[in-house]
């Protein structure tokens, strides 16, 4: 068994990889490609960089591409996020000018590559439009959403639709996301690489080397809550949720880490208004990290007493997975995917205000014990449903069932608690 496979059945067990490789026979000698926006921050570009290399060695022709775009495009699509996912400007028609002139100048580069693939699996709103100008392609095509859109800006999923309705298949991470289209539609939730960067093991000396670094004492309450500094990750209600804990431990400290992607023009906005908050509180530490810091998250979120991720929408929560996987209990936004990942009062708490997030902060900071066995349930959890070779299986399925022409939903909703 060649060496990333056995590291999965290592942790997954030899009967996933097993699957895994019965599956990927009767697609050895397709051509697979993969096209998002950016191939640093935000999950879509994690999932990639995992999932690729990993049907790669199961005998798949996959590729991954990105699109280019200038900063009006990402001023558009950064919209298009907004709106779909509730709130937000629209764009403007000279936005969408913008919009379809940029695909189209990457349809045209892309040409050689697109035309003749077997299989072609589009990821969010940036590149949707993509597909208007492959009028005689050769291919399935595929429409992968990664963010919450159950209740999106009707004029503006009127506008992508037009693009969308094209597809032969959509894929969705959870079943209230999903909308009305002509094609079948597909509900596969994200996962994790735990030999990634941000999920491997770590030494304790890298781990307090870190903690160090950040002026972070180990000895002391740490919350941590790690996300692109967007305002539907609430970092402000994050900071309103501490300063209230600080009431009953004065000792607590918060972390708020992140970066920027590329495709993400408002980051630097936010991440004033964060700064502005924290008004210089020595207890608040606000890092902005590169995105190729993946260790170092790894050793904040393995470092925190608790994880929060205090979305008010989330596609799915990567960085709540992450924390899971490390046995730390999650607060997270009573939203989107996070509630596929905390369980209520098993592997976390949800929460839909700043009160609500430090009332249960408050619960398990007096209640150790009980914030080990979460943090043990979480990983067991994770463990069972969110790892890469889950993602990778339903892929392989997907495609196998279009490739033949049996179309057949892909149930992975009722997850093993």
């Amino acid at each position: 068994m060649e060496g990333l496979l056995q590291r999965y059945a290592d942790v997954a067990g030899a009967d996933a990889v097993t699957q895994l490789r019965q599956l990927a026979e009767p697609l050895q000698g397709i051509r697979v490609i993969h096209v998002n926006s950016t191939r640093v921050g935000g999950g879509v570009a994690e999932i990639l960089s995992q999932l690729v290399p990993l049907l790669q060695e199961l005998g798949l022709d996959v590729e991954w591409c990105t699109i280019e775009g200038n900063p009006d495009f990402f001023a558009c699509t950064k919209k298009f996020h907004n709106c779909l996912q509730g709130a937000g400007d629209r764009p403007s028609e000279q936005d969408l000018r913008i919009y379809e002139k940029i695909n189209a100048e990457n349809a045209e580069r892309l040409k050689a590559v697109l035309t003749e693939a077997d299989v072609v699996f589009i990821h969010d709103p940036q590149p949707a439009a993509l597909i208007r100008y492959f009028p005689e392609r050769h291919g399935i095509w595929i429409w992968r959403c990664h963010i919450d859109v159950s209740h999106p800006d009707r004029s503006v999923w009127r506008y992508l639709r037009q693009f969308l309705k094209e597809y032969d298949a959509s894929i969705f991470s959870l079943a209230d996301f999903a909308r009305a289209l002509p094609h079948p539609q597909y509900l596969i939730a994200p996962a994790i690489d735990p030999f990634s960067g941000k999920n491997c093991e770590l030494s304790q000396n890298f781990i307090e080397g870190v903690v160090k670094d950040f002026s972070l004492d180990l000895n002391r309450p740490l919350l941590l809550q790690v996300s692109r500094f967007d305002r539907f990750k609430d970092p402000i209600g994050v900071i309103k949720a501490f300063r209230l804990v600080r009431s009953f431990f004065p000792s607590a400290q918060l972390v708020l880490a992140g970066g920027g992607a590329t495709d993400d023009p408002e980051g630097g906005a936010v991440l004033a208004e964060v700064r502005a908050a924290a008004a210089g509180d020595p207890a608040i530490h606000i890092l902005e990290l590169p995105s190729d810091a993946h260790r170092i998250i790894n050793a904040l979120q393995r470092a925190a007493w608790i994880v929060l991720q205090k979305s008010t929408r989330e596609g799915f929560g990567l960085t709540v997975t992450e924390a899971l996987w490390k046995a730390k209990p999650v607060i997270g936004g009573n939203t989107g995917g996070i509630r596929l990942q905390v369980i209520n009062h098993h592997t976390g708490f949800l929460v839909s205000s700043p009160e609500g997030a430090a009332m249960r902060i408050r619960y398990l900071l007096e209640r150790p014990e009980q914030a080990r066995r979460m943090g043990e349930k979480g990983q067991k959890y994770v463990r069972e449903n969110f790892l890469m070779t889950r993602l990778a299986r339903d892929h392989l399925t997907l495609m196998v069932s279009l490739l033949r022409q049996e179309i057949e939903r892909i149930d992975t909703t009722q997850w093993k608690s």
